[in-house]
């Protein structure tokens, strides 16, 4: 049953204690013909979306829900793949206050590990490329968690992060948890309308990509998935164009990229 909420803003007993989480996940599929093309593929994703790139959409993230960064860490791994993660607070931490092993963002060296910031507020992305050991095809995925307590929500970097990638397939969860308390004790497990993660996206994107929800509005668990309407050749092959190519190589290779799209996006193998 979905709940009605106004905007009103509620009148809390201390902090707002409830948690919620944006996990947001993106795909890039490429056609890659040999072993050449998905080791050039790989370190063309590996250089487009290092961890200096990554730290910088993050940060953008941070600005938009209207957060503040406590502290960052960030990593490039071999032979490919990278890491960041940014701790953050829903107000600014005086200094005097602020822990020593905390570093507002300022690397001045690179990192040589991962810190794990386990806490109600803080980012996280991970990235994963990848390629079919023979069909040609070769996916990256990136998997981006914005978790924040307080008022702030991070639906209102959804927008940015879609425009932040090229993305094939889009799959994003949403959800509240735990609860806060108003004024004269009463519990609230939301604080804020929705019925769909879809209420955050624009019509315009909405345009570009076929969509569908899975919600449980009695747990707060919002799903979302998209996947790209038109598909052009072009932009799914590297360092070659379509006119160059056969017309049942082109149809193979279309063939082999909807059917990689449709897997994930229906989460199971195709035949």
């Amino acid at each position: 049953m979905k709940k009605n909420y106004t905007n009103k803003k509620l009148k809390l007993f201390g902090f707002n204690n409830l948690t919620k989480t944006l996990s947001f996940n993106i795909y890039d599929i490429c056609y890659t013909k040999d072993e050449e093309e998905k080791k050039a593929y790989i370190e063309y994703i590996d250089e487009q979306y290092n961890s200096n790139r990554l730290m910088k959409i993050l940060s953008e993230v941070t600005d938009i829900i209207g957060a503040s960064i406590l502290s960052v860490s960030k990593q490039d791994y071999e032979p490919q793949g990278a890491s960041v993660t940014i701790l953050i607070s829903e107000e600014e931490v005086p200094l005097y206050v602020l822990d020593k092993s905390c570093n507002k963002g300022a690397l001045t060296s690179i990192p040589t590990h991962i810190a794990g910031h386990l806490d109600k507020s803080h980012l996280t992305v991970h990235t994963y490329p990848e390629s079919h050991p023979s069909g040609g095809i070769s996916t990256f995925r990136v998997d981006i968690e914005v978790s924040t307590c307080g008022e702030i929500s991070p639906l209102k970097a959804l927008e940015h992060l879609i425009n932040s990638f090229d993305s094939d397939i889009i799959i994003a969860d949403y959800r509240v948890r735990g609860f806060t308390r108003d004024i004269n004790g009463k519990k609230h497990f939301i604080d804020h309308g929705i019925t769909s993660i879809q209420n955050y996206i624009s019509e315009k994107i909405k345009r570009r990509y076929s969509l569908i929800d899975v919600n449980v509005y009695q747990e707060n668990i919002f799903h979302t998935k998209m996947m790209l309407r038109e598909l052009e050749l072009n932009n799914y092959l590297f360092n070659i164009s379509e006119d160059m190519l056969p017309k049942k190589e082109r149809e193979k290779i279309d063939k082999n990229i909807k059917k990689e799209m449709l897997e994930i996006f229906y989460g199971r193998n195709v035949r």
